[in-house]
């Protein structure tokens, strides 16, 4: 469990602070769903997750075969084990919101590490005593516990902070009794003032239980137990270094696959080292440590206890994934084992076998040159976002000086990620690896927002989320080479199914929505870019996406209905919504109802079997309809009677066709933008961008004095701002962002300079209203609809230029932007 007081940084041996980490998420969540009543099976809490138009599993970027929580937050694993032929798998959770907040043990169960089924909520606050943060659990086979009451070998789970709680589970771990009230098993050295994340597991070699947690006396690191019988435990020794932060794991592994045993410890950093362990005290002679993974997104990775198979199956958690109902996921399950390699004993890391159950439409290559025409790619034509390819290549007789894959290509070569080789420096995305036999052997799973990467058999391994453009003009892979040529040994593509199968939703054509689709009246069928729809009445075709401000347009065409029309803000059964519409009455109009009420109405001519672009952008109670790309609305109203509601799409008496239902951001710039060093999409929620390091997207619209404003919202970004006066290449402007750093801030800065901050608490996941005002070489930054400038100073680097967007080190996402000219407060 991460602490909630230090560095923002995951990836690092230094404290990491949990607030300011937060995987982000979408700014609307329904609140009916956020935070439904309690409920109780049997007399034991029972969080009532959603099972229809949340929870579906299809939004963009949400992997679909790593795991994530149905809804909610989601953080470190817990507890992973094998009883009875099911994999349990607990994990930090926030039921209730898409933030860390106070923790739950969430749990779900698969039969196969792939295939997994949201469980009802394990351990709860005020049913379970003291801070549920991370912890471990174990089957106790022989009962030396004692706890058995029926017919299953008791599960026992630790938890707790400033000492080890126990709850105990005697019916398959449907549900968790708490130890004599919440008595404390295990307490940390007198010198230490927090601890917490225990590990428990039992060691065969030595014949008896071991518990290792975290404590901070006289620095970080771990501190080791034994015990008979699983509830009175004995201190042995600790084990110190500053490299041993949080989620301790420890486990013996054979070299090599021989009968040699060695132990391994790690971090949750997923920094590692190798040693022997004599059944109380752990010695190694490494110095350093080693990285286990080197990616982005890996942290607090536990190892299966009680696998039936004897493999060292690990799972992590990874930040920075989140949507409109979700945040964070698990890594896929990787084995791990211990080899002997030129520079010692290492750990590596590869995808379970059980992952071929996933795979479909297999191709393969063997004996290809590979050059920088990119005629030479063999994955040329294959469009996907859920897929493996393993490509092996000659590094031995290779000229080019970079070879490997380009992930998410567009049709300019470009691309959102990649996986390259460095020949001179020896490395695979930065990191040391060396050829074996001459050979350097890349395997990826890409899905959706998850990226995985393995070298040489898994000598190297990174996890990563990456906002893959979800589009389809973004799905293209190639194999490539820089500065001369490489062989490519072999190449093998699978496609990967999903691995989700009770929440299996209905997806819309031609629509960035996501889904389920559910009809409510009316007979709605799939083209190629949208639905053909029949009703006797108003029928209406819903979807799953909640929101509250938007942006959304569709091409409507009545073939014999009277009306057809974009629905939002709606509620499950369409009994509240809005509906901005193209009909037939009086020779053609355009109108905005709501049930009892017709809002507003436009009159202009309506032909049948004609195509008509209708988009509407609500921000508040204000609602603008536009008809075609006209950027002057024809209906301009405020209305407060719906705040938020789904996404969705309505037909009055008769049949129409309605294509490219998507939502986006509501802005008033026109023209067209231009990403630099960034992906950006439109989502229902608004524009977001993901980047490395600093990433734009620029407009099409210049100005000098301005006021532009929007509303800005962290994901896993440190920073997500509005930049203006901006050269085409990005490399002059200004940018005024909102960021996590020290708690949170404003910062307007321009390149190599920090011209001002403001300090205020800044939440990932909720969006915050910025507004730029300049005049001259004065520039005022308000916050939150402030009337007095947050940031007041002036500055003459840049007089004029490019307005758009900024997002730095992750996602984030923009809506309802508005540019005036000239500037107005």
């Amino acid at each position: 469990m991460v602490d909630v007081s230090a560095n923002p940084n995951p990836f690092s041996s230094a404290p990491l602070s949990r607030r300011t980490v937060l995987g982000g998420a979408a700014a609307v969540f329904a609140a009916a769903m956020l935070r439904p009543g309690r409920a109780f099976a049997d007399g034991y809490p029972n969080y009532p997750y959603p099972t229809t138009l949340v929870g579906a599993y299809d939004e963009n970027y949400r992997g679909q075969f790593h795991f994530s929580s149905r809804t909610g937050w989601m953080n470190d694993p817990n507890a992973p084990l094998y009883y009875n032929g099911v994999y349990h798998l607990f994990y930090q959770h926030n039921p209730y919101g898409l933030a860390w907040d106070t923790m739950n043990w969430g749990h779900a169960t698969s039969p196969d590490l792939v295939h997994w089924t949201q469980r009802a909520l394990a351990l709860e606050p005020g049913t379970h005593p003291g801070n549920l943060f991370s912890g471990a659990g174990v089957v106790d086979h022989d009962n030396v516990s004692g706890l058995k009451n029926g017919s299953d070998a008791p599960i026992l789970v630790y938890t707790g902070t400033g000492g080890v709680l126990l709850d105990y589970s005697t019916d398959g771990a449907k549900t968790f009794t708490p130890y004599q009230n919440g008595k404390v098993v295990a307490r940390p050295p007198a010198a230490s003032t927090d601890s917490r994340d225990p590990k428990v597991f039992w060691d065969g070699y030595h014949r008896t239980w071991v518990m290792v947690f975290w404590s901070n006396e006289g620095g970080n690191g771990y501190d080791i137990y034994t015990s008979a019988n699983l509830l009175d435990w004995t201190f042995a020794s600790r084990y110190a270094a500053d490299w041993l932060f949080e989620c301790p794991d420890m486990y013996p592994m054979k070299v090599d696959g021989g009968t040699t045993v060695k132990w391994v410890i790690n971090a949750a950093s997923t920094k590692y080292v190798v040693g022997d362990f004599d059944g109380t005290r752990f010695t190694t002679a490494w110095t350093e440590p080693v990285q286990m993974d080197s990616g982005r997104n890996a942290y607090a990775g536990l190892t299966f206890n009680d696998m039936p198979d004897g493999r060292r199956v690990q799972i992590a958690w990874q930040n920075g994934n989140f949507g409109s109902v979700w945040t964070g996921n698990a890594t896929f399950p990787a084995e791990l084992n211990l080899v002997t390699l030129p520079e010692g004993l290492r750990v590596t890391r590869t995808p379970i076998k059980e992952l071929q159950s996933l795979r479909s439409g297999t191709r393969g290559w063997s004996d290809r040159t590979i050059t920088a025409d990119p005629a030479s790619n063999p994955l040329a034509g294959i469009s996907a976002d859920q897929y493996e390819v393993i490509a092996e290549f000659d590094a031995a007789n290779a000229t080019a000086s970079r070879f490997g894959l380009r992930l998410h290509t567009y049709a300019d070569g470009t691309c959102n990620s990649e996986v390259a080789y460095d020949r001179a420096g020896r490395t695979l995305m930065g990191s040391p690896l060396s050829p074996t036999g001459g050979r350097i052997k890349i395997r990826v799973l890409v899905d959706r927002g998850q990226l995985a990467v393995f070298g040489n058999a898994g000598q190297f391994s990174s996890s990563n989320n990456i906002d893959f453009d979800p589009s389809p003009a973004g799905r293209g892979i190639a194999v490539f080479a820089e500065g001369g040529t490489v062989r490519l040994v072999s190449l093998t593509f699978h496609r990967l199914a999903r691995a989700w199968g009770d929440f299996v939703p209905t997806r819309n054509p031609g629509s960035n929505v996501p889904g389920p689709w559910q009809a409510r009246g009316g007979t709605w069928s799939a083209i190629t870019d949208g639905n053909t729809a029949q009703a006797p009445g108003d029928g209406f075709y819903l979807s799953g996406q909640s929101v509250s401000d938007l942006s959304y347009s569709a091409d409507l065409r009545l073939d014999t209905a009277e009306a057809a029309g974009l629905t939002f803000r709606a509620n499950a059964d369409a009994t509240q919504h809005y509906t901005a519409n193209i009909n037939t009455s009086g020779g053609g109009q355009i109108k905005l109802w709501r049930p009892g009420r017709d809002i507003a109405t436009y009159n202009t001519p309506i032909t049948r079997d004609q195509t008509y672009r209708l988009k509407v952008n609500a921000t508040g109670p204000r609602i603008q309809v536009f008809l075609g790309t006209s950027g002057t609305p024809v209906i301009d109203v405020t209305d407060t009677t719906y705040a938020g509601g789904l996404l969705g799409l309505n037909v009055f008496n008769g049949e129409a066709t309605l294509r490219n239902a998507n939502a986006g951001l509501a802005t008033d710039i026109t023209g067209t933008w231009t990403a630099i060093t960034s992906v950006w999409t439109d989502t229902p929620l608004g524009r977001r961008g993901w980047a490395n390091g600093d990433g734009f997207d620029l407009s099409g619209q210049a100005a000098s004095d301005l006021s532009y404003e929007g509303d800005l919202t962290l994901g896993s970004a440190n920073a997500v701002g509005l930049t203006f006066r901006a050269k085409a290449d990005a490399s002059q402007h200004y940018t005024a962002n909102i960021n996590a750093d020290g708690g949170g801030q404003l910062k307007l800065w321009r390149p190599g300079r920090d011209l001002g901050t403001y300090s205020t608490p800044i939440r990932a996941g909720q969006a915050y209203h910025l507004k730029i005002v300049t005049t001259g070489p004065r520039i005022q930054v308000f916050f939150a609809g402030g009337a007095t400038p947050a940031i007041d100073v002036n500055d003459a680097t840049s007089e004029s230029g490019l307005t758009g967007l900024n997002v730095y080190a992750g996602a984030g996402t923009a809506q309802n932007l508005r540019l005036t000219l000239p500037a107005s407060t």
